[in-house]
Order: C-alpha cells, then sequence, then structure tokens
C-alpha cells in the first residue's frame, strides 16, 4: 500500500502544524513498515504527541504564546487513518515492544517442530532486511559537515535495502537482494555492468522497500534453487524451513506462491515484537556486516588516495557511486564469517551452536574490525575515534528524528511532482499509455483463460506468476507512473478558484487515490 497518497487532500480547517505532523506521521509509519516494526494506536499517537511538540518548539522562535496542545484524541486517530489510508498498517494491542512471554513460549514451539520433523541445522534457514545508508561518514568528518551545509539532495541520507538470508550451520549464505530507487543507476552505464551477473538479485522501486511481489521474487529465483542444490550436493533430505519475522512482506500464505520445485521449503514466523529478541540475523549478524562494510569503505578510501591522484574529497564526491557500494556490500557479506552465522542461533536453539576452545587473550573479533576502520580513518586524514564510528553504525539503526523525517517529507514532496531521470531513460518512450493498458488488460484475459482451459492448471498458475512478477510488473509500473504524473498535472493546472471551495468529503477520498493506482495487477504488494 503506498499510504503517502492519502495526504494529497488535508482537511481546510486543520491548523497547519497538525497537517504537518500528519504528514511526517505518515513518513514515521512509512519507515516503521520498512524495518517490519510493529506500530499501535497507542505507539502512533505518542509519536503524534511528540512530533508536535517538537514542531511547536521549533515554531516558536521569539513568541510569548502558550504554546498549543495536542492530546492525539481516538477522535483525531479515527480522521486520521480516514484521511491517509493507513489502516492496513496500524496493529491491534498494545504498545510495540519486546514480548518476552511470547518469545519464552515461541523457543520450545520451535524446537518441538525442529524435533518433530528432524531437522538438521543445514536445513534451517533465517532472513531479515536491513536498510543501509551506502554513503555516510562519521559526523565529525570534514565531508559530512561540508554536505550538511549543501542545499537540496544529501548523499549521505541515500539508502538501499538488503535481504540477507544463510542456515543455521553456517555454511551456506544465499545471495542477497538488494533494492534501490532507481533500476538502471547512471553508475551501472557508466561501468557496463550486467545486473543479471551482479552477486545480489538487484531489484527496484521508489522506496527501496522489499515488497511482497519482490520477496516472493527473491525466494523463487534465489533462495529455492540455492537451498535444493546444496541439499543435493550434501546429500540431504529435500527439506527446509524458513524462520522469518512478520514484515509486511512476508504475510501468511507465502508457501503458495511458492514454485512446485520449492514447495519442500516450509515457512515459520517469529511471534510479534520478538525480532530484537529471537530473530538470528538480529543477534550480531547484521551489525557485523555494516562494520564490515564500514572497513571496506575506508579501505577503499586509502586505496585510491593512496594510488591515484584523487583527493579523498575529490573521491568522496565524484568517483564514489552505487556501482562501489555492490561491490563493497559483496565483500562484506562474504567476510561475515560461518562462526558468527552459527553463533547467532544461541538464544533459538543452543543445541545447533558448535562448541569452540576459546582464548581468553585474543581480542574479539567485533574489536579488531573496529580498531581497523579507526586506523583506516586516520591513514586517510580522518580523526575519527572508536566512538565516532560506533555513532555512525548505530545511526545506520536509529529512528529518524523529526528533522530527518521534515527533510525526508521534502524529498518526497519532490520525488511526487518529478518523474527521475533514470526511471524516465528505462522506459520505452514511444510505448503510449493506450498501448500499455490494453496488453495489461490483454494479460487478464490471458491469465482467465489459461486459468480455465489449460489441462495442468497448478503449472499454468505457476507460470503465470513468474511471468507477471518478471515481466508484466514493469509495464504495470510504468503505466502507474503516467497515470500518477496525468493526475498530479491535472491537480496542478486546477484554477485557483477551484481550490478555495470546499474540499470533498473525507468518504470520497478513497476514490480518489484509487483512481490514481488503477492498474490491471495479479501480484500482491505490501
Amino acid at each position: 500500500m503506498d499510504a503517502a497518497k492519502g495526504v494529497t487532500r488535508i482537511m481546510p480547517n486543520q491548523p497547519a502544524v497538525l497537517e504537518e505532523v500528519e504528514k511526517l506521521l505518515l513518513i514515521w509509519m512509512q519507515e516503521k513498515q520498512r524495518a517490519g516494526d510493529t506500530v499501535t494506536k497507542a505507539v502512533i499517537c505518542e509519536k503524534a504527541k511528540a512530533l508536535h511538540a517538537d514542531l511547536i518548539q521549533q515554531q516558536a522562535g521569539s513568541s510569548d504564546a502558550e504554546p498549543e496542545v495536542f492530546k492525539a484524541s481516538r477522535g483525531w486517530f479515527e480522521r486520521f487513518k480516514t484521511r491517509s489510508g493507513v489502516h492496513s498498517m496500524v496493529r491491534h494491542g498494545e504498545a510495540a515492544g519486546s514480548d518476552v512471554p511470547a518469545a519464552e513460549k515461541f523457543a520450545p514451539e520451535f524446537l518441538q517442530v525442529v524435533a518433530e520433523q528432524g531437522y538438521l541445522p543445514q536445513q534451517v534457514f533465517n532472513c531479515d532486511k536491513t536498510r543501509l545508508f551506502w554513503k555516510r561518514m562519521p559526523k565529525r568528518t570534514f565531508l559530512t559537515q561540508e554536505e550538511a551545509k549543501l542545499p537540496g539532495h544529501k548523499p549521505m541520507k541515500d539508502h538501499l535495502t538488503l535481504l540477507f538470508c544463510a542456515n543455521a550451520s553456517g555454511d551456506l549464505k544465499i545471495k542477497p537482494m538488494l533494492v534501490y530507487q532507481s533500476e538502471n543507476p547512471r553508475a551501472f552505464k557508466k561501468h557496463k555492468i550486467d545486473k543479471g551477473k551482479l552477486r545480489v538479485l538487484w531489484r527496484s522501486n521508489s522506496k527501496a522497500w522489499v515488497t511482497r511481489v519482490l520477496f516472493v521474487e527473491w525466494v523463487n529465483l534465489v533462495l529455492g534453487p540455492a537451498v535444493k542444490q546444496y541439499l543435493l550436493d550434501k546429500d540431504l533430505p529435500l527439506k527446509a524451513v524458513l524462520l522469518m519475522d512478520n514484515a509486511p512482506a512476508h504475510p501468511p500464505g507465502l508457501e503458495d506462491d511458492l514454485l512446485p520445485d520449492f514447495r519442500f521449503i516450509k515457512i515459520m514466523f517469529l511471534p510479534l515484537n520478538t525480532t530484537p529478541l529471537l530473530q538470528p540475523m538480529d543477534q550480531q549478524v547484521i551489525a557485523n556486516f555494516k562494520k564490515l562494510y564500514t572497513k571496506e569503505l575506508f579501505r577503499r578510501c586509502f586505496e585510491v588516495t593512496d594510488t591515484t591522484n584523487l583527493t579523498l574529497r575529490d573521491f568522496w564526491k565524484n568517483h564514489f557511486d552505487i556501482a562501489s557500494c555492490v561491490r563493497m556490500i559483496v565483500t562484506a557479506w562474504d567476510g561475515v564469517s560461518q562462526r558468527v552465522l552459527n553463533s547467532t542461533w544461541h538464544k533459538l536453539w543452543t543445541d545447533c551452536v558448535a562448541k569452540r576452545d576459546t582464548d581468553a587473550s585474543a581480542p574479539a573479533p567485533e574489536t579488531t574490525v573496529l580498531e581497523d576502520i579507526v586506523s583506516l580513518g586516520r591513514d586517510i586524514g580522518l580523526e575519527v575515534t572508536a566512538e565516532d564510528v560506533c555513532e555512525l553504525l548505530e545511526g545506520q539503526d536509529q529512528e529518524l528524528s523529526t528533522q530527518e523525517l521534515v527533510e525526508l517529507q521534502a524529498e518526497v514532496t519532490q520525488e511526487e511532482t518529478q518523474t527521475p531521470l533514470e526511471e524516465e531513460e528505462a522506459e520505452v518512450e514511444h510505448v503510449s499509455s493506450m498501448e500499455l493498458k490494453d496488453i495489461c488488460q490483454q494479460w487478464e484475459s490471458v491469465q482467465r483463460f489459461a486459468r480455465q482451459h489449460h489441462p495442468d492448471k497448478s503449472l499454468a498458475r505457476d507460470l503465470a506468476k513468474t511471468f507477471d512478477t518478471r515481466v508484466m510488473s514493469s509495464f504495470r509500473g510504468m503505466l502507474k507512473r503516467r497515470q500518477k504524473q496525468q493526475s498530479m498535472d491535472r491537480f496542478i493546472t486546477k484554477k485557483p478558484r477551484v481550490e478555495e471551495e470546499p474540499a470533498a468529503s473525507e468518504a470520497s477520498q478513497p476514490e480518489t487515490v484509487a483512481a490514481c493506482s488503477s492498474v490491471p495487477s495479479t501480484s500482491s504488494t505490501t
């Protein structure tokens, strides 16, 4: 669901500050959804009050007026849901947090399934996604300080989403999925990169989110084939289980989306709000990857400045691009050791963790990586400390501040009023919107015919789903962007007097949103 469309119309009698609160709140909720976090009414209302207080404080200035009080009442919350269309993003229940009782109950249930089905550590997998601000340096460096003073888009806020997966024995790391805002970055054209040969599954959408469609595609194109070949090579029974959280991209029913060859993979969900307590990938795997990525970033900066005539500033501004980032991601993921991958299962499955002799005098691997980053930073002229690096790494996962939400909202607004150049280049310009709409409707007819008359309906459904995901989704995306731009153009070109007329009732607003996205589709997305 693209909830941002719900804020295109705000009731005219709302205070300006409250309008801004709702816009920022929606951005915050989308970021929470992207991270797979739960948002409930209580959490949303508390965040709304905090945003309101921050905005009032920023706007107060020298005014002696009594600050407004915003109570985030039940009535406001219900109206906000109606205006923004976020019903599916709100979970029922109390405030989100780590649910210790649920975690304690799930652990023995998981072990019982493992025992009953006879799963080995090689057959049990866990996957999780994470956001990576791929072009970010510690705050005290001159690179960050110079960029902060520049107007417009800040490259250090540019991010992507990675999906990682490995088995409990730690000897099989699955090719990650990388989701970025652009399908065809200029850097790929510059370096003549073939996306099909990358060691990540490259996918894109406007918000760099892992959607259900993309997740299913990764399972069928990457996870399934890799696990099947691995089990055959190891002469192990063809069965496996994938453990994952209840993120919006992972709703129940995913097993039905698996291709027939991969239906030996069963899916098991962690209970809500237990990810920090139980999710193996959250037990230092992703944190370890981000340390190694930062080390590789600093190492590359040192290599360039040491072996070429480029200064650090020149390399950072003009030569460090998303193509370089992908290579660093691959190197960092390769660097996550089997020991780390296996040891992170200690909270869920202690018996699968290999016993190791430890040398008490040897420094922890995490400590040496941190020291390497600091040393490399000083070699390239950056006065950074271990605390600076830790702050950088922690900032990858911290909740966005009010100011960052304001900046992100400004970027979203700018994106909605213009089509990115790279997306324009990726589209087939000579194909008309009418042709796109017609081909999408014809595809719907072909699918209906195949479902009714093909002798192997299961095969027809699976192949149609694959073709729909790999081919038709691109045409639907083109059509959707064009319809959205046309709708925006009509809105912008309305006469001023129309804007002064009373706004349409709240009940009619969802129809306006739906009109912008009326594209035939057979694939579910989040």
